[in-house]
């Protein structure tokens, strides 16, 4: 299958029924593709549409499961109920001159936002981030320009932390010990948060310098810092079944959740996938006008459509970078 969910770019065609955009528009398309008609679109829910999955609800672009959409890693993609699901960028000029920025509107940016949004993240919050991957990073950015007095993030990679710390987030290196109370405490004085954004998923490792394979490790440790009517927003992937996990459990989707924990706190959890239609325009916004350097925030690095294949296996060692593929070689133009 083709790959790739986030993807911004020029219209080069357009269908007899699209009447709001034309050829040359530069836009923005959310990875849930959504049909704009159906109940949960009409909500506002576009990350569950009714109608663009057989299997379920939800559909996404170049994504197992998700519909059968052809990803945007390519040259060219075709975009379908356009008018609903864009967002062309009002000066094409200004737009390429924060490509790199605006690049991170697809995907990553609106569900950093909705994980802070979701736990509950306002002026004066004390926040923590489990991931420092870019997901993580933008969930951070989004906890400060929501106003938070103090965001944290915490990984094990050595480069992740030290990235997270020069873009202005107070690192927590999960190696040092599989307590997070302690590491918390460390910093704020308290083994205690108002907020906290899971943005690792299910592929979660153990804390401390043995880490192995543990699903429900971040959800558990979460519920153990957020205060009591605190927030947990869950913007990372946890999937109905996990195969190839070595957790029995996680094969079929199930987690070893301290529950109980949370519900003995009266914690707020929002999972699932971010609605980016939600949340793009005034991130859009937020970016023309200089208020979310987001790029420089997830490092984000351009590379052609033909290297490819080596980004993959630079992010998957675990490099601080975000990688934008360039299959025209128009951000290299953008400068």
């Amino acid at each position: 299958m083709v790959l790739g969910h986030e993807i911004t770019g020029e219209i080069i065609e357009a269908g007899e029924d699209v009447e709001y955009l034309k050829v040359g528009d530069l836009v923005t398309v959310p990875f849930n593709v959504a049909c704009g008609r159906c109940r949960t679109c009409r909500e506002q829910q576009t990350g569950v549409c009714l109608n663009v999955n057989p299997g379920r609800a939800g559909g996404a672009y170049g994504y197992v499961d998700m519909g059968g959409w052809i990803g945007g890693q390519a040259e060219y993609v075709m975009v379908p109920y356009a008018d609903f699901n864009l967002i062309k960028f009002p000066d094409k000029q200004q737009a390429m001159e924060k490509i790199r920025d605006l690049t991170m509107l697809s995907d990553i940016l609106p569900t950093g936002f909705h994980g802070a949004v979701s736990a509950g993240v306002g002026v004066g919050s004390i926040v923590y981030i489990a991931g420092a991957g870019p997901v993580g990073l933008a969930a951070a950015a989004s906890a400060q320009i929501l106003g938070a007095a103090l965001v944290m993030i915490g990984d094990m990679n050595a480069e992740r932390l030290t990235h997270a710390r020069s873009v202005g987030f107070v690192p927590i290196d999960l190696s040092k010990s599989d307590n997070l109370s302690d590491l918390i405490a460390q910093v704020v004085g308290k083994p205690e948060v108002d907020a906290a954004v899971d943005a690792v998923g299910f592929e979660a490792r153990s804390h401390g310098a043995n880490a192995e394979e543990a699903p429900a490790t971040v959800l558990n440790s979460l519920m153990s810092i957020v205060r009591p009517a605190g927030g947990i927003g869950i913007p990372g992937l946890y999937v109905t079944e996990d195969p190839g996990s070595t957790d029995e459990a996680a094969k079929q989707g199930n987690l070893k959740m301290r529950f109980g924990l949370g519900w003995s706190k009266s914690h707020r959890f929002y999972t699932g996938q971010t609605p980016v239609l939600k949340y793009n325009r005034q991130l859009m916004q937020a970016i023309l006008y200089d208020r979310l350097p987001i790029s420089k925030i997830v490092n984000a690095t351009v590379i052609p459509l033909s290297e490819a294949a080596n980004g993959y296996k630079e992010f998957d060692s675990g490099a601080a970078k975000k990688f934008i593929l360039d299959p025209h070689g128009l951000l290299a133009k953008a400068g």
